[in-house]
């Protein structure tokens, strides 16, 4: 096992994302996913290993997307990262989905030369006209808190979450009561397929943003050091739906209740 050696896997959406670290050099794949995601993602994984010259012993942990999100994508992530971690004797390091949201908002403001953001609500489209939301706060960490090394792999700064993940119509939508309307980014992929359907208080800037492997990276040394890396054996989805599709009565209910309000 090489310290700051991770593999990640992200294919909680529509999008197959995968990424490679080894020290401070990172290589990263992204195609369509869904029903992709089966037959493409170990062919790409293994590319994209041999890319980076690192063999599967060599990793420190194999990162996955953890959900919530897309049902098969979750499922299939979990399983790969537990076949490939339990062939090469890894631990596997699930990450939340929307923190990945949160992370991909913080560094795209970094990239455009924005304030950096601090607080994220992360929005996803759940599909049955629903949205998973989780409310982040990124804290920076004071120089005395980790060795040097340590800290530059923490950003200088950790997540924090403040509102767990929940299941949500977009009408229902909110966030900390302690958070201004001008003091926080929405971040997520919900905002143009619920056009029209957000809280009138959600007003400040809507960012359209998808969890990527390259995000499990930034934040899997965090991750790790908080001790959230598990066996292969134990490593979970993490689902906030128990029901995954609505009959077709419930479709021509809501296809109805849409046109009455139109």
């Amino acid at each position: 096992m090489h310290s700051n050696t991770w593999l990640a896997l992200e294919t909680s959406t529509d999008t197959l994302s995968l990424a490679v670290a080894r020290g401070t050099q990172t290589w990263t794949h992204t195609s369509a996913g869904g029903a992709l995601t089966s037959t493409h993602m170990i062919p790409q994984t293994l590319t994209l290993l041999k890319e980076a010259c690192v063999a599967l012993t060599d990793l420190q942990a194999v990162v996955f997307g953890r959900g919530p999100g897309a049902f098969t994508g979750l499922r299939t992530a979990c399983s790969v990262a537990q076949g490939l971690a339990f062939g090469a004797d890894l631990f596997v390091l699930p990450i939340d989905t929307l923190l990945a949201v949160a992370e991909e908002a913080r560094a795209a403001s970094a990239a455009s030369g924005s304030k950096p953001v601090t607080r994220v609500l992360a929005v996803m489209d759940a599909r049955m006209e629903q949205v998973y939301m989780a409310a982040y706060e990124f804290k920076p960490i004071t120089t005395d808190a980790v060795s040097s090394a340590d800290q530059a792999n923490l950003m200088r700064g950790t997540w924090c979450c403040v509102q767990e993940p929940e299941l949500h119509s977009p009408e229902t939508l909110h966030w900390p009561a302690d958070w201004t309307q001008d003091g926080f980014i929405a971040a997520g992929n919900a905002w143009p397929v619920y056009a029209g359907r957000w809280p009138a208080a959600l007003s400040g800037p809507q960012l359209l943003v998808l969890p990527t492997a390259a995000a499990l990276l930034r934040l899997a040394p965090a991750a790790w050091a908080a001790g959230e890396a598990v066996p292969p054996e134990k490593a979970l989805p993490l689902y906030i739906r128990d029901k995954v599709a609505q009959t077709t009565d419930e479709r021509l209910q809501i296809k109805a209740q849409q046109a009455a309000a139109q």
